[in-house]
């Protein structure tokens, strides 16, 4: 049987995460308060930041800027898109 969380991202009951999927405390909060859908959620979004902004993980810096933003879509009132982004599954605006 599946673990049940309440997801602090999508805001309802939904199937639990496997694993911490960050070490330490931030991990451990994330496993007990994020769903399956919103770490998959946040995944979609850091892939987006680290695209946008051509983000290297590896890099300290960049990694810190990740986490912060991290926590900010996951606990905290949400993360925006970067400035002028669009979704290109959305299509072009005009078209």
């Amino acid at each position: 049987m599946s673990r049940i969380v309440q997801c602090v991202v999508i805001g309802r009951a939904a199937e639990g995460l496997a694993y911490a999927p960050y070490p330490g405390e931030l991990g451990k909060r994330i496993y007990n308060q994020v769903s399956k859908i919103g770490w998959q959620r946040w995944v979609e979004h850091q892939t987006t930041l680290i695209n946008e902004f051509r983000l290297t993980p590896i890099e300290p810096k960049d990694r810190a800027f990740l986490v912060k933003e991290m926590e900010k879509f996951l606990f905290g009132a949400g993360a925006e898109k970067p400035a002028g982004f669009v979704d290109p599954a959305a299509g072009t605006p005009g078209t």
